[in-house]
Order: structure tokens, then sequence, then C-alpha cells
């Protein structure tokens, strides 16, 4: 053998060579990847059947032991509906303005009626030594006279300012905020308010609610904060109306920490009808296909069933459910996608077969 021949041969070796090596290192992630699918996979074989139109997978103890599958108990719950709406932290700037003059509308009518009940009595006794052979003159009757009559005009015109302050009050504010604003002493509540350790809000709800009374619970939140909701405490109705919204208008006291004045708030009020049965579907026993949640409901001891659930009211870390499941359901929490997944196989592999 030449030269030539012994050169040609080493190089068609070392080629050879180093194809293996190129042919082992890109083979080696599909190797390791088939290796782990086959890892994931359910280790025993499953039965995957449509029985009443619901997807059905047999899976025995062993295989739901491998795949980590668990499962919860659906627990009863109740939900009560709320009715959402809006409201605005409202400034009691003119409250307190109207509380002022009313106040001292009120001070200048004691002070008249003092000074009346002194003229009254001077009145009284002129009029009598007048009588008794003329003690005292006509004309200084006439005086006293004068200024009894003028304490009794300036008291009327002191009540009938502090009269038509309490009205404007009313007409404002209703009926119970007038009361707290025309007593002579700031009660506990009016206080709090004053001292801006509480604040007002009108609140708007829809003209078919029910009116809302001292026990009915309310929460409320500034507009697009989430998880600042604080509850609020029913006041009394609003006369005014909010011009941004139409509905009947109703006043709620709340602590002040994270509302300002001006402030749009979101309410939520419990409705009046009663509270609704069902239970808590937990998200982590949801699995999503076709846009629609599903759960796997143990239907015997090795036997699951996918069946829908509702996502329309949120409950905490799930979603509450009154049709279709019930309290004592056992339904997977663990290993949910990888029934379904397991579903999906089954149907590829008969779409082949046909």
């Amino acid at each position: 053998m030449n030269r030539k021949t012994t050169i040609i041969i080493a190089l068609q070796t070392f080629i050879i060579v180093i194809l293996f090596w190129v042919l082992v290192f890109y083979g080696k992630d599909e190797y390791e990847a088939a290796t782990n699918s086959k890892d994931n996979e359910i280790a025993s074989t499953s039965h995957v059947t449509t029985e009443n139109g619901a997807a059905t997978i047999t899976l025995s103890q062993e295989s739901q032991q491998q795949s980590g599958i668990s499962t919860s108990i659906l627990k009863a719950s109740r939900h009560q509906a709320a009715v959402s709406s809006f409201g605005m932290v409202v400034g009691i700037d003119t409250l307190v303005e109207l509380r002022t003059r009313y106040l001292a509308s009120k001070a200048d009518a004691n002070v008249v009626r003092a000074s009346m009940a002194n003229s009254q009595q001077e009145y009284q006794r002129l009029s009598q030594l007048n009588r008794d052979n003329r003690n005292v003159s006509d004309r200084a009757v006439a005086v006293a006279e004068a200024a009894l009559k003028s304490d009794e005009a300036k008291l009327a015109a002191a009540e009938t300012a502090a009269s038509s302050l309490r009205d404007t009050i009313r007409q404002q504010w209703g009926d119970t905020l007038a009361e707290w604003a025309t007593q002579s002493a700031a009660g506990e509540t009016l206080q709090h308010l004053l001292q801006y350790r509480e604040i007002l809000v009108q609140v708007t709800l829809p003209f078919d609610s029910a009116t809302p009374d001292k026990g009915t619970p309310l929460l409320i939140e500034p507009t697009g904060a989430q998880g600042k909701a604080v509850p609020a405490i029913f006041v009394s109705a609003s006369p005014l109306t909010d011009a941004t919204i139409q509905g009947k208008t109703f006043f709620y006291r709340a602590p002040a920490d994270n509302l300002r004045a001006g402030m749009r708030v979101t309410a939520k009020l419990a409705a009046q009808e009663k509270a609704i049965q069902g239970v808590i579907v937990p998200q982590s026993a949801v699995v999503w296909y076709a846009n629609k949640a599903w759960v796997y409901r143990k239907q015997a001891e090795n036997k699951f069933v996918r069946q829908q659930i509702s996502t329309d009211i949120e409950d905490g870390d799930g979603w509450f459910n009154n049709i279709g499941i019930k309290a004592g359901d056992e339904v997977i929490t663990n290993g949910a996608q990888l029934l379904l997944s397991e579903e999906f196989k089954y149907q590829i592999k008969n779409e082949n077969d046909d």
C-alpha cells in the first residue's frame, strides 16, 4: 500500500469519527427529551371513554400514585350577591358653614331672649306704678313697652334665621345630618367628621335596588384601587343626586385613611336576597379547554369525569358554583392538567387509527 492510499484511508476514518460524534452530540437532546417525556407520562395504561357526552378517564390506583394525582372534597359554602355601584367622597365645608351660622343665630336668639326677659319685667313694673296713682308717667311706660317689642322682634328674627338655616341643612344634607348639625354640642359621630377621622360618602344605587338601612353592609374603595376596600356605615338618604350617575343616593361614613374629598369610589352593597348555597371550586382544580373551565370529578375509585364549571362568581382563591357540582364531590386538585393531556392523546390516537 503506497503512501497516498494510506493518507486517503486515514482521512476517511477521521471524517467517519467526526460524523459519529456530531450524530451523538445532536442526538443527545432528542434522546433526553424523549426520556423525560416518557417519565412524565402516566405510568399505567389509562382508558378514556365518553359517557353521556362527558369524557371519563379510568386510572388505576398505582397510576394515580406514580403521577402524583391528589383530590380534595368540596365543602359547602354560601354566597351573598352584591350590587356594585359608584359614589363620591363629599366635602362637608358647606355643612360646617351652615352649622356655624345656625349656632350663631341660636346664640343671638338666646341673648335677645335674656334681654327680653328684663324688658318684660321692666315694662310690667312701670305699668303697675303707672296704674298706682300715676307714680310714673305714661311716657316711661311707653318707652318700656317699645323696648319689649323691639326685643320680641329681634327674637323672632333670630329664631326665623335659625329655623331657615335648619331647613336649608335638612334640604341639602337630610334629616339625620341636620339633627347632628343643629345640636349645640357636637355628638361623637359629628366630631369624627369634623376632625377628619371619618369622611362622608354619597353612594348612588340603582333605582331597582332595595333601600338600605343601618344594618346593610357596604364596602367602598377608591376607583381603580384593588384590595383597599373599607366598611362603610349607613347614615341616611341623601336629598341631592349625583350629576354624573342616575340612581338613588345615600350617605355613608367611613374611615378617612385612604379617602379624600372629591375622590370617586366603587361601592359593593350586599343584596337583600337570601344567600345562595353552593361550593367553592379551588383554582388548582380548574383546567381550561376551548375557552371554558373544567374540573375532573371523582366518579368512582378509579374513574374521573371531566365536568364544566362556572367562573362567573370569583370567591377568594376559586369560583363559586351552585349548579352541576355540590358539597361532598371530590375533584382533582393536583394533576388535572395531566389527565387533560392524557385525554387529548387518546383523541389524537383515535383520529390516527381512523
